[in-house]
């Protein structure tokens, strides 16, 4: 039997709506600033020292929000070629415009993409993935198959790029977790009750933290994930 077009996965990827943080677009970068101040891009700006020095990398960036992460990878490879996959039609369109304001002419660089993981197409391919504050949003059933999936898109070397909360059972990290997962089931509708393990489940599919550095009171954690060997 032959093998569908490509195009074909993309539709079926997005045959159900994905809506994401559309409701929260408009003000999350100012919301995660009042409650984290500088931690969060301090732990991106880490993970993002992992982008292979290679010329022109080939980078996915999964949820990567309203864009600040996008022009910071133009900024530090300029003739990267980005997927910039995002399940927030809001955020999509707020990244659009920032690249359009601070990199205008990366543009053809950037292919925007409304989705998630599941929007990948099996042949797709990366130097670099990408996934800041994401990860922790996926669903617990669902979290095996994305993870497995960006597996499958690394090329050989090509380093995972984490920055995320950490898992918590007690004490105030904890309650922050119970408070973040809260809000954003009213205002998102996100179906992700708890925080994974990320470090176990990409150590289990292979990955090893080569550098990894902790911000907020313990709280953030940021990682460079390359392959065991």
């Amino acid at each position: 039997m032959p093998e569908p077009p490509a195009h074909a996965f993309r539709a079926a990827a997005e045959a159900a709506p994905v809506r994401g943080f559309d409701r929260v677009a408009w003000c999350y970068d100012v919301l995660a600033g009042a409650v984290f101040g500088p931690a969060q891009r301090r732990a991106q700006l880490v993970a993002l020292a992992g982008l292979p020095a290679t010329a022109g990398p080939h980078v996915l960036i999964l949820g990567g929000g309203t864009g600040w992460v996008l022009t910071e990878v133009l900024r530090r490879r300029p003739q990267a070629t980005v997927l910039y996959l995002e399940a927030s039609p809001n955020m999509l369109a707020r990244a659009r415009r920032r690249l359009a304001s601070h990199c205008p002419a990366a543009a053809p660089q950037v292919e925007f993409r409304h989705g998630t993981q599941a929007a990948l197409l099996p042949p797709e391919s990366f130097d670099a993935v990408i996934t800041f504050f994401v990860l922790d949003c996926i669903a617990a059933p669902e979290l095996d198959a994305a993870l497995n999936q960006l597996r499958q898109a690394q090329r050989p070397g090509a380093p995972w790029l984490v920055a995320d909360f950490r898992p918590a059972r007690r004490g105030w990290r904890h309650w922050l977790l119970v408070a973040m997962y809260a809000f954003f089931r009213l205002t998102t509708g996100l179906r992700a009750r708890q925080l994974p393990d990320v470090r176990a489940e990409l150590t289990q599919r292979g990955l090893r933290p080569a550098q990894e550095q902790r911000f907020f009171g313990q709280a953030i954690e940021a990682g460079i994930y390359v392959e065991q060997g």
